[in-house]
């Protein structure tokens, strides 16, 4: 059975990177939990930051030592902000982290990608992505990093141009002078629909290597059912954008369909793959995909229960969620909540819940658009402040260091 949230109306790490720790991030400058993160009005997170459960009287401590279920993580859990890598960045979406624990970073809105030092917190200009056309929820959006960045160097970037969103590649060559380092888009996906609105945007290889990217349908719902348009689908193809052996048809990248707006691909330690998406006006949904199955948009939103449609294995008011980023650490899936503004944990056991979602961080730090997983306990956290639609303050975006339970 799905679970819904309770209504709230309150707005394995890389080995250089581990070897580092919140230390030496901390000894770098970043701010401690309850500095310049929190918004306006919030109470300053405390040692274990957004701990409590909506609706928990303290804050402080909630469930600390909430026995684990017998078969999945404890019903309870906890998210502790450890640090601010970077800050001053400009509509950040997607986020690859390097070998060396370092990041590229998109700017939605500028068509740019940045390396972040997490030592220093230095923003360094990479390159500007030919072709990228902004407007609305479009511009550059995801990034992930070819299987065999080690040997090709290949930088992979979904994008909105004048025409659709698109998948390319390009080499990236930090040995070149900053702002200069990226080689010509090699296009490996084009004609995935376009708008101002739902253009999906989330790409990740899976455990296959295979490239996957979540799209919206762009204001047109039809396309959803449309088996033979990219828009409203999760698509599966190769490094080159070809159609993957194992897909439910043999010369299609389409492996689910039915969906609005995805924004969030995770898997988790069985290699399941988790989807995040926006509904319309009532449910938000996370989904856990198979291939060839129908999410039911347009035809239903949220659970509906209605035969040949695939029912949400969670879901949410809108106002609680509008989900980004998601990401799978410790046993449960954390989603980023854009309008929600907070941080929610599905605890899982195999396939299913093992408790109600619960929420952190609400309020905080505005915005939240991507979430990373680092490995073991740690995630980055990425707000989204400056995107047009936050109240953007000094400092204002984030990449934020997380441990959780």
């Amino acid at each position: 059975m799905p679970y819904v949230a309770p209504r709230a109306r309150v707005r394995g790490v890389l080995t250089a990177f581990a070897l580092a720790g919140c230390g030496a991030l901390l000894a770098a400058g970043c701010s401690p939990p309850g500095g310049a993160g929190a918004r306006p009005g919030a109470s300053p997170p405390g040692p274990e930051s957004g701990s409590s459960a909506p609706g928990s009287a303290d804050g402080a401590s909630a469930s600390a030592s909430a026995p684990a279920t017998a078969s999945g993580p404890p019903a309870k859990g906890g998210v502790t902000v450890t640090g601010v890598v970077a800050k001053d960045l400009e509509a950040p979406w997607g986020v690859a982290p390097l070998p060396d624990g370092n990041l590229l970073v998109a700017s939605r809105d500028k068509g740019t990608i940045s390396r972040v030092d997490v030592a220093t917190g230095a923003v360094t200009a990479v390159g500007k992505v030919p072709g990228v056309a902004p407007g609305g929820e479009g511009g550059l959006l995801g990034l992930a990093l070819s299987p065999s960045f080690a040997s090709d160097r290949m930088v992979y970037a979904y994008f909105t141009t004048e025409s659709d969103n698109r998948i390319a590649r390009l080499r990236y060559d930090d040995k070149r002078a900053a702002g200069d380092q990226l080689g010509a888009p090699d296009t490996v996906l084009r004609g995935i629909p376009k708008g101002l609105i739902h253009n999906g945007g989330r790409i990740a290889f899976g455990p296959d290597k295979m490239l996957y990217a979540g799209t919206g349908e762009s204001g047109e719902t039809g396309l959803a059912q449309d088996k033979k348009s990219l828009g409203g689908k999760i698509l599966r193809m190769t490094p080159d954008g070809q159609p993957v052996h194992g897909n439910p048809e043999a010369d299609s990248v389409v492996y689910s369909y039915g969906h609005r707006n995805v924004q969030g691909l995770a898997w988790d330690k069985d290699k399941r793959l988790w989807a995040a998406e926006f509904g319309q006006n009532t449910w938000d949904e996370l989904n856990l995909i198979e291939p060839g199955a129908n999410y039911g948009w347009p035809e239903a939103e949220g659970k509906a229960g209605k035969p040949g449609l695939r029912d949400p294995v969670a879901v949410w008011k809108t106002d609680e969620a509008s989900p980004s980023g998601i990401a799978w650490a410790q046993g449960s899936i954390w989603m980023a909540g854009l309008k929600g503004q907070r941080l929610w944990r599905i605890p899982l056991s195999g396939a299913d819940p093992v408790a109600e979602p619960e929420a952190f961080l609400e309020g905080q730090y505005g915005r939240l658009r991507t979430v990373v997983a680092l490995g073991g306990d740690r995630l980055l956290l990425v707000t989204s402040e400056t995107d047009g639609r936050g109240s953007p303050e000094a400092g204002d975006d984030r990449i934020l260091t997380l441990t959780v339970r």
